[in-house]
């Protein structure tokens, strides 16, 4: 009972029960389009070219209006931000499986599809990570977090399966259509929820200077900038495991696609295994952000030179138990560390850094595997991540009186007895104890 009340301690929240039961279908289903979406530019066009210009699409709002949505999730209750984010992407969902099914669909409807996700995702992704504590509370943040991550994890592995199976059993057109109705999930979830339960921060009002303040502000937060420094070397470097497991099945190991597909769920199980673990240590410091950036970017490089196949994929769950810890630490640190009326900037931050160095680091990691062969693109990543965690790791030694173990790197990534505290930096600001 004492494990399942660590794991799972946010879940005595009601609000956010309902909104991880939506989440939990919610997420299936945009799994399900995503390899629907895919398969769909693939038999329109037959041009890799092709899917390379949807994925770009979906992901260039991020990049030119993520900072926007930032300072729009300040000046607005989120709880309402969200129902209208959702209920757009619903309705986008809705119309192309209209258009697939009418036999109507072309390409540029696709990519038209791609960037209204995207724009959306620019207002939900930082209103949504924001809302979280408004459900929560500061004492289970970090244990939201990390179940919100378990659960897109879990979205991961039986999304695409699924969505598989469905274009072949009822075609491509459908699965638009049941992810469209998985949005009445979350849409259900948000309007349940109990206003007088919810912790909401005050909205700010609308002023010229907004989005500069926001980036002043985590400039001027020494612990919030050298967090959100080092999401941005992993996630650009490190995080291109889209590229390197097909290059490394294909050209490495001479593997079929069910070869790469395993290799996708083998990091996807040490993802979620991550996140969980994350979950049942409840506790956010720096010290695990730290010591989990050291473990991915030592694993990876490792990884990069595994001489087998199936050592290779053995690794990949420690790297996914590594990443995910990371990701949740880094989250929840940003989040905690962020007075409420700027947290919402300050997650459209993050998320633009976050997101935003995929479009940036995927053709240079596929660049590199194709010069030089999909190990060095491999250890290149696994050594600037590395790289970068030791050099966050000294800074915060430095300001911050971080010592940093060999034992640390392995602490990082096992579950511990869930405890959030509270302090301030020398910097003068609420952060996460380390």
């Amino acid at each position: 009972m004492a494990a399942t009340a660590g794991t799972f301690s946010s879940l005595r929240n009601r609000n956010f029960r309902l909104f991880a039961a939506g989440q939990t279908v919610s997420n299936t289903g945009t799994w399900m389009q995503r390899i629907a979406q895919d398969w769909l530019v693939l038999k329109l066009t037959g041009s890799a070219t092709a899917l390379g210009v949807t994925t770009g699409l979906q992901f260039l709002p991020m990049l030119l209006f993520g900072l926007w949505g930032g300072v729009i999730a300040d000046r607005y209750r989120k709880r309402l931000l969200l129902i209208g984010t959702q209920t757009v992407m619903g309705l986008l969902a809705a119309v192309m499986a209209v258009l697939v099914l009418s036999d109507a669909v072309q390409v540029w409807h696709v990519w038209l599809l791609a960037f209204g996700l995207g724009m959306a995702t620019a207002v939900d992704n930082p209103a949504r990570q924001a809302f979280v504590i408004e459900m929560v509370g500061r004492k289970d943040l970090a244990n939201a977090v990390s179940l919100n991550s378990a659960n897109f994890q879990l979205a991961r592995i039986v999304g695409p399966a699924v969505g598989g199976l469905l274009i072949t059993a009822i075609g491509t057109g459908w699965v638009f259509a049941v992810n469209a109705v998985s949005y009445i999930a979350v849409l259900l979830g948000l309007l349940a929820m109990r206003e007088s339960e919810l912790r909401t921060m005050p909205v700010v009002s609308r002023e010229k200077g907004q989005l500069r303040e926001g980036l002043r502000y985590v400039r001027g937060r020494p612990d919030l900038l050298v967090a959100i420094a080092l999401v941005g070397f992993i996630g650009t470097f490190g995080y291109n495991f889209a590229v390197t497991l097909a290059a490394f099945s294909n050209d490495v190991f001479h593997a079929g696609p069910g070869s790469f597909g395993l290799l996708n769920t083998v990091f996807a199980v040490g993802s979620l295994a991550g996140a969980l673990f994350a979950a049942k240590r409840g506790r956010t410091r720096l010290r695990v952000l730290v010591g989990a950036a050291i473990a991915f970017g030592l694993l990876e490089t490792i990884a990069a030179l595994m001489p087998g196949y199936w050592s290779f994929a053995l690794l990949l769950v420690p790297i996914g138990i590594a990443g995910l810890t990371f990701n949740t630490a880094a989250n929840s640190t940003v989040q905690l560390g962020s007075d409420p009326a700027m947290r919402g900037r300050v997650m459209g931050i993050y998320m633009l850094v976050f997101m935003g160095g995929t479009p940036l680091g995927g053709p240079l990691t596929g660049w590199l595997a194709e010069s030089f062969g999909p190990r060095t693109g491999l250890l290149v990543g696994g050594l600037i991540s590395l790289a970068a965690a030791l050099v966050v790791g000294a800074l915060l030694a430095r300001h911050a009186g971080i010592r940093l173990r060999p034992s640390t790197v392995v602490r990082a990534m096992r579950p511990a007895a869930p405890a959030v505290t509270a302090t301030r930096s020398e910097f003068g600001n609420p952060v996460v104890k380390i």
